[in-house]
């Protein structure tokens, strides 16, 4: 493999790169991908498509603080001099909306979302400035904060994965064929430490994910024997320090497969079961965040306002890259990258959108 590195990243080259699919023909295979993808797990989930903002009112604990140190792209409003943001992700957004919709248990909603993260410390073959990503939530009862109904949604949103995969491959017949397997490993991250233990986590994904091929990495944001979490995670919308079976916690995680082209494992979605107010209140305190309790959505949460709910992020441009075999998520995406990486790319095989 061939590597460029430069001050935004490492950025591979696989050995003898070329697309299976020409610009035009990528354009046409990213809308087939979206339509069918997004119509399925509507299905598959019961939900309802829905508007999303592209900003949210600064202070009012809405927008995702992601890990914590992303910080998000803020502007004031001239004409009523409120101080808005561009949304890093609708984690907390969607379960107002849930809310404030009238939807009910079991039902549930999906929109796209388009974000700008511009802390992105790390652009390579899989991150960008720009993200895309179909952010769902649906309502759950009390007694369905558990891990089986975690598995349960996790192996519904992995069948339309799989599905549109082979769907994918023989509409494009040049295409290799479908590789994705018939079910998806459940391992939690206590686990997976255990496992490895002298990998880091990173690591450990492209090694437990090089076996199974598709993965669901269970309990990411507790601290674990090391003292540090698997990922970071926000204090406000997952789950991650629910204790469940064998003393281990969390009822969040993610989606990762291997992919061959990048011969590496590959996030597919983050998500989980949501905080309830307790969960919540432990979680700020861990995380130093306590203050936080006297924003708008977080005040609602504690008066039992909100509905528990189950939710996530899928990545658009990532199953895009899955599905056409592409070695650069600038091949399915348009966004900025340095010069150099343009260069090398486009000299490799890569064509940049």
């Amino acid at each position: 493999m061939y590597v460029i590195n430069d001050r935004a990243g490492r950025t591979i080259i696989p050995d003898g790169y070329r697309s299976y699919l020409d610009v035009r023909e990528t354009e046409s295979a990213i809308k087939f991908i979206k339509d069918y993808f997004e119509e399925q797990l509507a299905k598959e989930l019961n939900l309802q498509r829905v508007s999303a903002p592209l900003f949210v009112q600064s202070g009012t604990g809405l927008n995702d603080e992601l890990s914590g140190i992303e910080k998000p792209i803020s502007f004031t409003i001239k004409s009523t001099q409120q101080r808005a943001e561009i949304v890093q992700s609708l984690a907390k957004w969607k379960r107002m909306a849930l809310k404030e919709y009238g939807f009910i248990s079991g039902e549930g909603l999906y929109t796209d979302m388009n974000a700008i993260r511009c802390d992105e410390s790390v652009l390579d073959n899989l991150h960008s400035i720009y993200v895309d990503q179909w952010d769902w939530e649906r309502i759950i009862a009390e007694q369905e904060r558990n891990l089986e109904v975690l598995k349960y949604i996790v192996r519904k949103i992995y069948r339309v994965i799989r599905q549109t995969e082979q769907v994918v491959c023989r509409k494009y017949h040049q295409l290799p064929a479908h590789y994705l397997p018939d079910d998806i490993f459940f391992i939690h991250s206590e686990e997976l430490e255990e496992l490895y233990p002298d990998l880091n986590p990173r690591e450990r994904e492209n090694e437990i994910c090089r076996q199974k091929k598709a993965v669901f990495i269970i309990g990411i944001g507790a601290p674990l024997k090391n003292g540090l979490p698997h990922d970071e995670r926000a204090a406000d919308y997952d789950d991650w320090s629910t204790i469940t079976l064998n003393g281990r916690r969390g009822l969040n995680g993610d989606i990762l497969v291997w992919y061959p082209v990048l011969q590496c494992a590959m996030e597919l979605s983050s998500m989980g079961i949501r905080v309830n107010a307790d969960a919540l209140k432990y979680q700020l305190k861990c995380k130093n965040e306590e203050y936080k309790l006297n924003y708008y959505f977080h005040k609602r949460l504690i008066e039992g306002y909100l509905p528990l709910s189950i939710g996530g992020g899928i990545g658009q441009s990532r199953l895009c890259m899955l599905f056409l075999r592409k070695a650069h998520i600038g091949e399915v995406q348009a966004s900025i990258w340095s010069e150099e990486v343009i260069s090398e790319l486009n000299a490799n095989g890569c064509k940049l959108l």
